[in-house]
């Protein structure tokens, strides 16, 4: 299918339940010999197809109508690249941005292009890609490595392949942070990504990887800041699993994006992995009061709990993983001259600013597990 013309779319302190003796995540995991044997020789077949960043490029993006894609190919398109989405076409290709002038957004939407299809209609995306031909092929959306494969054959000659993992991948260890030579879990729910980036080594192809940790700004479609922020807004307590003191990290969209920009054309990057995320880390609690400085709330009441003294069935009652979970992101910043531009108070303040402040959010406020949870909690032992 030919490409096409976008259609312009428009502190106090906390509450507890009982907890088990130690209230910090356990760690169980097994510091291993990294799992992905990458095949560095035959890295070296390829180096003549680098990338050089300062000539446009024709860019197919995989997805790109949600969150990470639309802040990355604003950048692209600024940067002077023609840039085609492939997407199933049952979302708007383009949505003007909050705070973005009608004349930018014009100006954007009337650059971008559009290649309808399903990536899982392998004959389709071998015939449609090889047709038109690419430069570079930025996946935001593949999960599964069959799903690359067919994008690799339909384009010998390219140029480099960028895709967007997850420091889900890494295997739970008592060493942190993550390193990007650290033992991976081949059992991880993001084990697809793992296996996409085996294929990668094993073709020879001039690839690089992103493995963000949580992803956090305006649009995002996973309930990570929005989860604070309807409780906040609704002035009830927020419920925290354990202690609280489970260190995470967040990195901002719009950093991640700056990232994926950094990357292209960029000698360190051939075949490298690199984890993005913020500067720092931060406790569950800490969390909390800084998406109650962001929103300008007072200090939120914070309500500890022991999961195990609840079945919430398949309910999640807390967006983010009970543990310890965070990334170095050294590597990224000396070998590519990145480094994240918000603070974590900053970037909150955006996201907030633009979106839910707003009014506009992706899920429903849902305070089924937190009643739960409150309820056993303030019932006197």
């Amino acid at each position: 299918m030919a490409t096409s013309r976008l259609v312009v779319a428009q502190q106090k302190q906390p509450s507890s339940c009982l907890l088990p003796p130690s209230s910090l995540s356990d760690f169980n995991g097994i510091r291993l010999k990294h799992q992905i044997q990458y095949k560095r020789k035959e890295w070296q077949t390829r180096a003549a197809l680098q990338v050089k960043a300062s000539a446009a490029k024709k860019i197919l993006i995989m997805g790109g109508t949600r969150f990470i894609g639309i802040f990355l190919c604003r950048q692209l398109v600024k940067e002077g690249h023609q840039v085609t989405l492939f997407t199933r076409g049952k979302a708007p290709i383009s949505q003007q941005l909050p705070g973005e002038s009608e004349q930018d957004y014009l100006d954007y939407s009337s650059k971008i292009k559009h290649l309808k299809g399903d990536r899982k209609d392998y004959d389709f995306v071998k015939t449609s890609l090889a047709a038109e031909g690419f430069d570079v092929v930025y996946d935001i959306n593949g999960r599964e490595a069959e799903e690359v494969e067919p994008i690799l054959d339909a384009l010998p000659k390219l140029e480099q392949y960028i895709y967007c993992s997850s420091a889900g991948v890494y295997l739970k260890s008592d060493l942190l942070p993550h390193f990007e030579v650290d033992a991976v879990d081949p059992k991880s729910r993001h084990k697809g990504k793992l296996e996409t980036e085996s294929l990668l080594v094993s073709k020879g192809v001039n690839w690089t990887s992103l493995r963000p940790v949580y992803i956090y700004g305006p649009l995002n479609y996973n309930p990570v800041e929005e989860w604070f922020f309807h409780r906040l807004k609704a002035g009830r307590p927020i419920p925290i699993p354990n202690s609280g003191n489970q260190i995470t990290q967040l990195g901002h969209v719009k950093d991640l994006a700056t990232a994926f920009i950094k990357v292209l054309g960029n000698d360190k990057a051939s075949q490298q992995v690199f984890n993005i995320s913020g500067d720092k880390y931060v406790t569950f609690d800490g969390l909390a009061r800084a998406c109650a400085k962001a929103g300008g709330f007072p200090e939120p009441e914070l309500v500890h709990y022991n999961p195990k003294d609840f079945d919430f069935g398949k309910k999640k009652a807390f967006p983010f993983r009970d543990q310890h979970f965070f990334a170095s992101i050294e590597k990224a910043k000396s070998e590519l001259g990145w480094k994240p531009e918000f603070d974590l108070v900053e970037g909150l303040t955006d996201s907030y600013n633009l979106d839910f402040g707003r009014g506009t959010f992706r899920k429903a406020a849902d305070f089924t597990t937190d009643d739960m949870i409150l309820e056993k909690c303030f019932v006197p032992q």
